[in-house]
C-alpha cells in the first residue's frame, strides 16, 4: 500500500488532522492532538513506512507474526511500531493496524471527548455498511 494509500485512511478517521512538523516529507496525523501516524518516505536505508502507535501486547505478536514490523527506534519505544509498505503486510492488516492506533489515542482522551469520537466512528460504520 503506498503513503498516499495510507494518508487516505488516516484522514478518513472522525477528527484526524494532518500536520508536517518534521518537513512534507514525513507527514503526521493527530487525533485529539496526539499522534496516532507517521508517514516516511523510502530512503537508501528503508522503503516507504508508516509508524503507528500500539498495544504493547499486539506489537509483539505483529512484530513475530510479520518479519518487516520492528519497535520504532529499535525496541526503545514499546507503544510504536515500523511497519514498512513494501507489500509484506497485507492491505487488510495494514488498514486494521491504523484504525488501531487512532484507537490508542483516542482511549487516552478525556471520556466526553472519546465518547465524542466513538460515537462519530459508529456514525461512519453504518454509513460505509
Amino acid at each position: 500500500m503506498p503513503l498516499e494509500e495510507v494518508a487516505v485512511l488516516a484522514l478518513a478517521l472522525p477528527e484526524a488532522v494532518e500536520e508536517e512538523p518534521y518537513g512534507p516529507r514525513r507527514p503526521v496525523f493527530k487525533v485529539g492532538g496526539s499522534i496516532f501516524a507517521m508517514l516516511a518516505e523510502a530512503t537508501k536505508d528503508h522503503p516507504e513506512q508508516v509508524t503507528l502507535k500500539c498495544e504493547p501486547g499486539l506489537a509483539l505478536h505483529l512484530r513475530e507474526q510479520y518479519e518487516g514490523v520492528r519497535s520504532w527506534y529499535e525496541g526503545r519505544r514499546w507503544h510504536w511500531i515500523t511497519v514498512p509498505l513494501d507489500g509484506t503486510v497485507p492491505a487488510e492488516e495494514l488498514t486494521d493496524m491504523v484504525a488501531h492506533a487512532w484507537e490508542c489515542v483516542v482511549a487516552g482522551l478525556p471520556p466526553a471527548t472519546r465518547d465524542r469520537l466513538h460515537r462519530n466512528s459508529a456514525a461512519r460504520s453504518r454509513k460505509a455498511g
